[in-house]
């Protein structure tokens, strides 16, 4: 169990909370978000260097209200943050990221108005899943040495 802390902010918190958010981490989030469906996982940052990540934590709950039971939400600890990131190749603070039967949709990077949340999430909703930014095999050619060819 992720033990919460003064670290996460009192509206991160209160997305447990209130919201059935589920805390998550870099071992138990790709079974998390292989749960089925559609799934969102918060990247809220750290509040004193991130403070639109208390923004997107209070705007949430209000995206899961305009997409009544489109999606489940679970959210990342501090001390966890960076190893989710770099999973899926999330590189700004605050996010969401956007899953569908455990595979990567996309990425909301930031604080947003309401009307690019709305369409944003729509377009999440309805996109097909892709690779995370990080996944990929180094293209090397055979025989590359020192010189440019």
């Amino acid at each position: 169990m992720i033990e919460v802390t003064e670290a996460h902010a009192p509206l991160v918190q209160r997305l447990a909370r209130e919201f059935g958010a589920t805390w998550v981490d870099e071992t138990s989030v790709a079974d998390w978000t292989a749960g089925g469906g559609d799934r969102v996982v918060l990247l809220a940052g750290d509040p004193v260097r991130f403070p639109e990540g208390v923004d997107v934590a209070a705007v949430l709950p209000e995206l899961m209200k305009a997409f009544p039971n489109r999606f489940a939400v679970a959210v990342v600890p501090r001390d966890s943050e960076d190893a989710v990131a770099r999973r899926y190749g999330s590189q700004r603070w605050p996010t969401l990221l956007f899953f569908r039967d455990g595979q990567y949709v996309t990425a909301i990077a930031g604080m947003q108005d309401w009307d690019v949340y709305l369409s944003g999430v729509a377009a999440a909703l309805a996109m097909p899943p892709s690779r995370p930014p990080t996944i990929g095999i180094p293209v090397v050619s055979q025989g590359a040495g020192s010189g440019c060819h």
